[in-house]
């Protein structure tokens, strides 16, 4: 069973050389599994990748963040976004129901984009909640295709259907230098990945690897305290219950985030 990264809680106790976080700070962190891991009532973190919880954030919107929040993130911020309202291109976001997609869909607007997205058809008023401009239904002639309903190309594609969307059928609606992030590295990605890149085409396909980094989990903190970003949450399920979260989640259909709570605050 998968240990966990995203922890949301107390500071109980700080090592000799910590100076930013002192017993009592409530804080948000991306764990290094080689410490533990989240799913534990303790856990150890690195103040590297520990940010401060302000009041207005909770613990369990805050426990979302770290890995799904991150991804998006990062993502369009190699995609050349700034989060300042100035970004006008088009952005498609597969599988925008999940845990990365329903913060990719969010971010990409407050940055300014045009949002496509595609669901299936039981959460396609959710997505639209969240702002996407533009739903498909995955299962649809159209939404397969991802043809936008407007008929813009993407100048920017987050993949977040794993397996289910492929590079070929990304490519006919990618604008001229279009480019899409791939969130489920695999041999095959990566070797198309190799091959756009050899034949020196303006259409780049890149396999996303997340960095960690406290600034932009700060960010996102503050997007969350400011009312901008908000959290899906699929269910919680407390902690003697693990097992049964790591079974939905192994489901694959869950919508937005599980969590598990030790507390409730």
């Amino acid at each position: 069973m998968w240990a966990g990264t995203d922890i949301a809680g107390e500071v109980v106790k700080v090592g000799s050389e910590v100076k930013d976080f002192a017993p009592g700070d409530k804080v948000v962190a991306w764990l290094e599994l080689k410490h533990g891991g989240a799913m534990a009532q303790y856990a150890v973190a690195n103040p590297k990748t520990t940010v401060v919880r302000p009041p207005e954030v909770s613990a369990v919107e805050a426990a979302c963040l770290p890995v799904a929040a991150l991804t998006a993130l990062q993502a369009l911020t190699s995609g050349g976004m700034n989060f300042d309202g100035s970004y006008s291109g088009n952005v498609l976001v597969t599988g925008a129901s999940g845990g990365v997609g329903t913060y990719a869909v969010q971010l990409g607007k407050i940055a300014g984009a045009h949002v496509t997205a595609t669901c299936g058809e039981r959460n396609i008023e959710l997505i639209k909640f969240l702002g996407a401009d533009e739903v498909l239904d995955y299962k649809t002639p159209e939404g397969k295709k991802l043809i936008s309903p407007s008929g813009k190309k993407y100048d920017l594609v987050v993949n977040a259907a794993a397996s289910a969307v492929t590079f070929s059928d990304m490519q006919p609606q990618l604008a001229p230098k279009g480019v899409v992030f791939e969130l489920t590295p695999s041999p095959k990605t990566f070797l198309t990945s190799v091959i756009k890149r050899v034949s020196m085409s303006k259409q780049k396909y890149n396999q996303l690897m997340l960095n960690v980094e406290a600034r932009n989990l700060e960010m996102l903190v503050g997007f969350v305290k400011e009312g901008k970003l908000h959290a899906v949450i699929d269910s919680k399920f407390p902690l003697a219950k693990v097992e049964e979260a790591w079974k939905k989640s192994k489901e694959g259909h869950a919508v937005g985030k599980i969590v598990i709570t030790v507390t409730e605050e």
